[in-house]
Parts: structure tokens; C-alpha cells; sequence
């Protein structure tokens, strides 16, 4: 891909180990409010059930369907719904403290720090697009290291246009002064990150260990950061 000379990365699940920072710092709030006790559960089913309810409801506020103060909230509430536990001053008390411990954590998707090395040193321009919110992606790329990667950091909510819009694509291209052959976007939503940029007319690599996708549908897969070794 002789023709690519700006990188966009996703931040969260594709650099920053979202799953394991916010392990971490769900684990200090189950324990420091005795949800042990009050939900009569272990963290392992805790957490399987509130991950699965903030997935779901990140999809949905990619797609505008939820604010996301409704999102910052309503994941915890529901989590606590399904142990049976109606308390929704506890779920927002809940999202300011997860908010303020969970960015200082500093777990890296295996490789980050390395492929970026490599990128970096072949000169190609490196640039952020991620839909998290504002108050702590920056403190995110700060803490785990990241930040001084890039040249553009583009926070969806400074512009009011989350991915998968072509917008926000757009928007990117414009301020880092690209064209679109030499674009690709590289992160591990398939809605958000790889539909987005195709859509864009970019090219795109889907970071994920799920069954492969066929290449001749417009994108490339990988399942280690490394690999992009093997494409740029």
C-alpha cells in the first residue's frame, strides 16, 4: 500500500486495553461498595454482565440513539437492575468515580507500543478518531504514553459526529490534509471503524480474532497489531 501516508487509529479496544483498565477499575468499585455482598455474586459474573450492557450501549450511542449522559449512567443502572439492585443515585455516583480512575490506567492492546515505533520511522502521519468521551481519552493518551504518536487527535464529540458517519471521516481527512487514496483507518469496530472508513472511500483494517473476513470485500484483518508489519 505504497500510497498510504496517514494512519488512523482507533483509541479504545485497538491500542488502549479498554477490557483490562476497566476490569481494573470496576473491580475497586465492586469492592469498595460490598457489591459482593449486595448482589450476592462474584466480579466474574458482575462483569460479564455489565459488559455485555455496555456494549450494547456504545453501539447505540455510535448511532445517536442513546446521549451520552444516558449511556454514562444507564450502563451501571442496568448492570445493578439485573442483580436486582434499583438505585440510580449509586449508578451515577458510579460513573463519575469510573470516570476518574479508569483513565489512569495504563494496560496497552499487545504490540501498540511497538507497531507505532514502526510506523513512526517509516514516516507515515499518525492521527486518532474515537468516539470516547472527550474528559479522558487525552488523559488516556497521556498516562499510557501514547499521545506524543500523533498528530491529530480527533475526539468525535468536539465535533458532534460519532464513527460510523462519514463525517467524522471527512472531518479527519480535511484537517490532516490528506487525500483519499492515502487514508486508511485501522481499529477493531467493524460498524464503526471498517464500515465507516470504507464508506469514506478509505482503506481499512479490522483488528479482531473473529472468524476472517474476505479481503476482496474492500478491507484487510488482523488479529495482532504486528501483523500490520506484513501490510504497510
Amino acid at each position: 500500500m505504497k500510497e498510504i501516508k496517514h494512519i488512523f487509529f482507533d483509541l479504545d479496544h485497538t491500542l488502549w486495553d479498554f477490557e483490562k483498565n476497566s476490569r481494573e477499575a470496576m473491580l475497586h468499585l465492586f469492592l469498595e461498595y460490598g457489591f459482593d455482598t449486595a448482589f450476592n455474586t462474584d466480579f466474574n459474573t458482575f462483569i460479564a454482565v455489565y459488559e455485555k450492557i455496555n456494549h450494547e450501549l456504545w453501539r447505540q450511542y455510535a448511532l445517536k440513539q442513546v446521549s451520552k449522559e444516558e449511556l454514562r449512567y444507564q450502563r451501571f443502572h442496568q448492570a445493578f437492575l439485573h442483580f436486582g439492585y434499583d438505585r440510580v443515585e449509586i449508578a451515577k455516583a458510579w460513573a463519575d468515580e469510573y470516570l476518574a480512575i479508569s483513565p489512569y490506567k495504563t494496560h496497552l492492546i499487545d504490540g501498540s507500543l511497538e507497531i507505532l515505533n514502526y510506523l513512526k520511522a517509516k514516516n507515515y502521519e499518525l492521527h486518532i478518531i474515537t468516539n470516547g468521551f472527550r474528559e479522558v481519552q487525552h488523559i488516556k493518551l497521556s498516562e499510557s504514553g501514547l499521545k506524543d504518536f500523533f498528530r491529530h487527535i480527533i475526539i468525535s464529540e468536539d465535533h458532534g459526529v460519532n464513527k460510523p458517519d462519514i463525517k467524522i471521516f471527512e472531518l479527519a481527512q480535511t484537517l490532516s490534509g490528506a487525500g483519499q487514496p492515502e487514508c486508511i483507518m485501522i481499529g477493531d469496530n467493524y460498524e464503526a471503524d471498517i464500515l465507516g472508513a470504507l464508506n469514506a472511500r478509505w482503506k481499512a483494517v479490522y483488528l479482531s480474532v473473529s472468524p476472517r473476513h474476505n479481503e476482496q470485500a474492500g478491507f484487510y484483518q488482523i488479529s495482532a497489531l504486528k501483523q500490520l508489519k506484513e501490510l504497510l
